[in-house]
């Protein structure tokens, strides 16, 4: 008996032995390392592993580990034992085969925040918080190798490259770069902190020098510059290269040709002039802050609505007054520039909102976050079913929301992750015990957390907040809401525009006298042009909504305000 325990021992053992693991170096870094440290595994070389870790079936494989305090003379061994992974967990279960390997390191730093907390977080270099694009961040060439789950293996890897500074643009007649210090922000942070954007002036800027405009406000992710415009014709030399996501050969020209179509319209006789901006304010959690105030992330609300914004309007001739300013964007920027005048009904005068991020948290985009007990399968005894994530416009699915937030979890714990359900969960949650934000459920089981629930609810469930306030400000809402989304969303966002446009339509003295349309079997991000398929109509946020808000601005606009002196 004790010869066959002994036997059985020694298997076990040489199995747990048997195992791959990553013995990593810093050779150029000095003192002490904080950050993600992430394995990435790839079975082809169409581009370098660190970008090609995807929500979709074409992922490859990441696998994270946090660094606190690490020694940079001191090599890091990555094994099972102390990673996690997506889309496979365990690092032993890799099958065997050829792998191109790449590890990088995404850099943190540390912040002594206002309320006492100290955080370790990501900081924001110019790139939109990317974790595979940030300058600083160290990581090694891809190299190939053979992986045999079966016999123990131990491969070095070196993380002798830095990603470098990325530069700044540059101004030109029509768009000028601003960035400011944010008193507001530097004392939540404990750090300096800034907030930029990109301005285009209208024509005739340099020659009116009495007028005073008003001003176009685009909310959406990070821009490196003023998106869609372009003052020269589309490249002859582009190649015609394929677009998976739209079926599409020659895509970048069409963008070109877009970008030079707009610069025609804006310059020509018969476009309004205002001044138009988006906005640079990425922060420690994300590529952008959502634009609103919140317990984890700062006061960003109140930073770009009474410094950045009346900084821009100062230096450029804005007219400066709320009836004045209107916001306009897609998903991210749908949700923000809706938030923003449900927060600041003052302060603008319109918001036109596509595809916004869910607006109802009955419908977190296949999560109801008040009355489901897990966020990622389907209340089942015998049969629990995952809840779908993303989808094409027939419904095909392409990956869980339970695969969505297991890529974030490999990415960084305590929603660091950099992606779309953490900023969620660090711009709507209260403030944890350890200084980072309360999770709203359960990274790897999704059960959810009702409490946090509720304050999601109170704070941020725009649908919630516009029916709870009505009675306050109704008046100043009145005619300013609308919302535009495709039915076949591919990240199932049409669901809250449906229960947000129920309570719109029983709201009362006064009727909201706003808009909601739905793109017949459109995807994400549909923005109420039925003439156009999406790939074009993505591309007209300014064309389509300036126009649009100028004219629509007669109805909500105060009497004897001037409405002519900039329609030159």
């Amino acid at each position: 008996m004790n010869k066959i325990l002994t036997v059985i021992f020694l298997i076990l053992f040489s199995n747990a032995f048997a195992q791959t693991q990553f013995q990593v170096s810093f050779p150029n870094q000095k003192g002490l390392l904080d950050g993600r440290l992430l394995l990435l595994l790839s079975k082809n070389d169409k581009a370098e592993p660190r970008f090609q870790v995807l929500d979709g079936h074409d992922t490859q494989l990441v696998f994270g580990l946090t660094l606190d305090n690490w020694p940079s003379t001191k090599s890091q061994i990555m094994t099972t034992g102390n990673t996690f992974g997506y889309p496979i967990e365990a690092l032993k279960n890799i099958p065997a085969g050829d792998y191109y390997v790449q590890v990088l390191l995404h850099k943190y730093e540390t912040f002594h925040r206002k309320d006492g907390k100290i955080v370790k977080l990501p900081m924001d270099r110019g790139e939109g918080q990317q974790w595979n694009l940030a300058p600083g961040n160290i990581y090694s060439k891809p190299v190939k190798i053979s992986i045999n789950p079966k016999s123990p293996q131990s491969f070095k890897v070196s993380l002798d490259q830095t990603i470098p500074p990325i530069e700044e643009p540059k101004d030109t007649k029509y768009i000028k770069h601003i960035k400011i210090q944010s008193k507001l922000l530097t004392e939540f942070w404990g750090r300096p902190m800034y907030l930029g954007a990109h301005v285009l002036l209208p024509e005739g800027f340099e020659e009116k020098k009495e007028v005073k405009y008003p001003l176009a406000i685009f909310h959406g992710h990070f821009p490196s510059d003023f998106d869609g415009f372009r003052t020269t014709p589309p490249d002859e030399n582009l190649p015609n290269d394929y677009n998976s996501r739209f079926n599409i050969f020659g895509y970048e020209k069409i963008v070109q040709q877009e970008a030079y179509d707009f610069y025609k319209m804006w310059t020509g006789p018969n476009f309004p002039r205002v001044l138009a901006i988006e906005i640079q304010h990425a922060c420690p959690y994300y590529d952008d802050s959502y634009a609103v105030n919140s317990e984890s992330i700062g006061p960003y609300g109140d930073a770009i609505t009474y410094e950045l914004i009346p900084f821009i309007e100062k230096q450029f001739r804005g007219i400066g007054e709320g009836w004045a300013r209107f916001t306009y964007g897609g998903s991210t920027g749908g949700w923000e520039a809706l938030a923003v005048q449900v927060k600041y009904p003052d302060q603008y005068n319109g918001c036109y909102a596509a595809c916004p991020d869910p607006i109802d948290f009955r419908a977190f985009t296949t999560v109801n976050i008040y009355e489901d007990k897990n966020a990622y399968y389907y209340e089942s005894e015998f049969k629990p079913t995952l809840k779908p994530g993303h989808r094409n416009y027939l419904g095909q699915i392409s990956a869980s929301l339970k695969d969505m937030n297991m890529r974030e979890l490999a990415l960084g714990t305590k929603s660091r992750g950099g992606q779309q359900w953490d900023i969620w969960e660090a711009v709507y949650s209260p403030i944890g015990k350890d200084g980072y934000p309360e999770p709203i459920w359960d990274k790897k089981t999704g059960e959810l957390n009702k409490k946090v629930a509720e304050y999601w609810k109170e704070n941020y469930d725009l649908s919630y907040i516009l029916k709870r306030d009505w009675p306050k400000y109704g008046d100043k809402w009145r005619g300013k809401i609308r919302i535009y989304c495709g039915d076949m969303d591919n990240y199932y966002l049409n669901n809250a525009v449906y229960l947000a446009e129920e309570e719109l339509k029983n709201l009362n003295n006064p009727a909201y006298e706003g808009e909601v349309d739905y793109g017949d079997r459109a995807e994400h991000c549909w923005n109420g042009d039925h003439t156009q398929p999406n790939y074009i109509s993505r591309l007209r946020y300014h064309r389509m909504f300036i126009p649009k808000w100028v004219e629509d601005m007669k109805k909500t606009t105060p009497k004897n305000k001037d409405l002519t002196s900039w329609r030159y």
